[in-house]
This record gives structure tokens, sequence and C-alpha cells, in this order.
């Protein structure tokens, strides 16, 4: 049986890490807020942005110039796969469903026959990976969005990569990154932006009852040149505020839940303080009574 000493030093140890685990769980909620905020105003552009490539891509095969960003190389050997996850950790199982998931297409993509490199953007996503997969990653960027998201950021990203696509090291690009529904709920998503995959959801195809009729000036394949590469960067940006967004939610959550569980874990060190004392103080009692009958 523990003695009252260490239970006292083992109640007051899980009360300081709770009073850590609510202050956590009250800045994740604060930053969880602004996160919020700013997904959900870069949606619309990045769904417009998809919606105009969607218009201009119709007739891509006619054009003179080949758009490589838009139709590809004419094969799907190398793989790259762009990994986003968090610089900090704290925070449930939000990287650890984003390796999951990359772990899987890695598979996946192996079976197949097809060569996979990794670009990650996070530090923990490139601790786990290394372990398995560190001779597949050929990039990495860290403390992205400290202290705040920018999209000068991901416009770096988006650089490396399409300088990447340039040298021919890569022929298909795929971002996977977490994408934030609510505080409770964060969807592991999967994302082709290279070659640039048009397909505009059902749900966006309604928001639109008459689709818009783009007249563009000057033509077509050189507003492609300027718009293919921005929207690189539009897609890459997207993805990292969501997974912003998704990375303060799961904090929050994970932080909610260990507060209560060591809410938990004192009240039964408090109940078993209280017993053990109990003991000590009636077995003291019986020592005394023994050793008065013993002496009367």
């Amino acid at each position: 049986m523990a003695t009252l000493k260490a239970l006292r030093d083992r109640r007051k140890s899980v009360q300081s890490t709770q009073k850590i685990t609510l202050a956590m769980k009250m800045v994740a909620g604060a930053k969880l807020r602004r996160a919020q905020e700013r997904v959900e105003a870069g949606r619309p552009y990045a769904h417009r942005m998809r919606q105009i490539l969607s218009a201009l891509a119709s007739d891509a095969q006619a054009l003179e110039t080949p758009q490589p960003l838009l139709i590809g190389r004419g094969g799907t050997n190398i793989h790259l796969i762009l990994v986003a996850t968090s610089d900090r950790g704290l925070c449930g199982p939000f990287n650890s469903s984003i390796i999951r998931q990359v772990r899987k297409m890695i598979t996946s993509l192996q079976e197949q026959g097809q060569t996979v490199k990794l670009f990650c953007v996070g530090r923990k996503g490139k601790e786990m990976l290394a372990r398995e997969y560190g001779s597949l990653i050929i990039e990495s960027f860290t403390d992205v969005g400290f202290p705040r998201l920018r999209f000068t950021e991901a416009q770096r990203i988006a650089d490396s990569m399409l300088k990447m696509f340039e040298d021919g090291l890569f022929d298909v690009c795929t971002i996977i990154y977490s994408h934030f529904r609510s505080a409770m709920i964060q969807e592991v998503t999967t994302t082709q932006v290279i070659p640039v995959k048009i397909d505009v959801d059902q749900q966006e195809k309604e928001s639109l009852p008459l689709q818009a009729v783009y007249e563009c000036e000057p033509v077509e394949e050189e507003i492609l040149n300027q718009l293919l590469p921005q929207n690189i960067a539009v897609q890459v940006y997207n993805a990292l505020l969501e997974n912003a967004a998704s990375e303060q939610g799961a904090r929050m959550t994970a932080m909610d839940s260990a507060s209560r569980n060591a809410g938990d874990m004192i009240r039964n060190l408090t109940l078993t303080y209280n017993r053990t004392r109990q003991a000590h103080i009636t077995r003291e009692l019986i020592e005394i009574i023994s050793g008065a009958e013993a002496l009367s």
C-alpha cells in the first residue's frame, strides 16, 4: 500500500497536470476560433478557382502548347505525396490518422509498381515517416504557420513543388491533409493537385444553377500559363488552413479529455488517500488500546 506522502505527492502532480491541460484547452479554443474564421473565408476562393479552371480546361487538348500542369506528362510512374501535419504534438489522433492514410497510399502505389516520393510539411509527419520511409523523403518544411500561417509560406511550398515537376522528379502530386468539419470531427482528405484534377463536387454544382460563361482576354493559353501555377499555391494554402483549424480542434478535444481524466484520477487518489489515512488512524488506536489493556 502506498504511503500517505506518496499519495499526496501523486495527487499534487496530477493537479498540476490538470492545470496545464485546462490552460492548453483554453488556448486551443481561442486559436480555433481564429483558424475557423480563416478557413471558412478561404474555402470559397479555392472552390471558385477550381470552377474557373474547369471552364478553361474544357478545350485543353485543343491548345497549341501542352499544359503539363493540366493534362500531365503522359505518365504516372512517379508519385509525390505532400504530407501536411503539425509541428507540435498533444493533439490526439490528428497526426497519426494522417500518417495512417499516407502509409496506406504508399503501400497501394508500390504494389502497382509506382515510385513514391514524400514531401513533408510539419515536423511530426517527418519524424513519424522517417522511421520507415526515410529514404523516400526528398523535401520538408517545418514551422510553417508559426506564429501565423501566411500565403507566402504556401507559395514557397508550391514553388518548390513546381520546380521539382519542371525537373521531372515526379509525374503526379497528391496532398494528404485533415479537412476541418468541427472541433470534434476532422476528416483525412486526399487531393490531387498536379496534374490538376478537375472535378467540381455535386454540392458546388447545385449551388450554381447557372453555369458561368467566361470570355478570355488574352487567349485561354496565356491565362492558363498564369493561372495554373497560382492554383497550386491556392490549393496548398487551403489545405494548410484546413490543417491548422483541424489541429486546434483536435488539440482542444484532446486537452478536454485529458482534463476530465485528470479529474477522475484526483477523485480516486483523494478517496484512496482518505481510506489509507483512516486505516492508519484505526491501526494506531488499536495499538493504543491494546497497550493500555496489556498494562491493566
